[in-house]
């Protein structure tokens, strides 16, 4: 059985939950899995880098600033996450191509959707913490998304919970 997030926030009071800012743009609406962290701006490079390394269920969560000028993900690099084995992918900034997104089995969630590709000069942090949405993200940290909202705990909850 599955939980929902409601149901790990009753299971665990401790639990970091993100400020409901987030919209889903990816064909699954539920996912989890251990959190990889970038904080990059206006450059998706590093993303690219990212989600081309296997992603063993785990979800690539991204510190774009909350830009909206720039997409920070779209169909391409979701498509490389699919076959890399990512779980998800969380922006805290944009993507686009919002109908190809939706059609792919990839858990997304992003403040919103712009067309204007960013740059890829390649400039920004990997596995750092982040911290956006009230929130302190840590690397390794586990992630559960949900339609209620998105959740994080040092471990992941009892259960098996992985990969969504």
């Amino acid at each position: 059985m599955t939980l929902s997030t409601a149901d790990l926030c009753d299971l665990y009071p401790e639990a970091v939950l993100l400020r409901p800012i987030f919209q889903d743009f990816g064909g699954k609406g539920r996912f989890a899995g251990r959190v990889r962290t970038l904080r990059v701006f206006e450059d998706n490079a590093l993303v690219r880098k990212a989600l081309e390394a296997e992603g063993q269920g785990q979800v690539l969560v991204v510190d774009g600033g909350g830009s909206l000028r720039t997409a920070l993900l779209g169909g391409n690099l979701a498509r490389l996450a699919l076959e890399r084995g990512w779980s998800g992918v969380v922006v805290h900034g944009a993507v686009r191509d919002r109908e190809e997104l939706r059609s792919l089995p990839l858990g997304v969630k992003a403040l919103g959707a712009v067309p204007r590709r960013s740059a890829k000069a390649g400039r920004g942090l990997v596995d750092v913490p982040v911290a956006f949405a009230g929130a302190r993200i840590l690397p390794s940290w586990f992630l559960v998304a949900d339609g209620e909202g998105i959740l994080l705990l040092p471990e992941p909850p009892s259960g098996g919970q992985s990969g969504g």
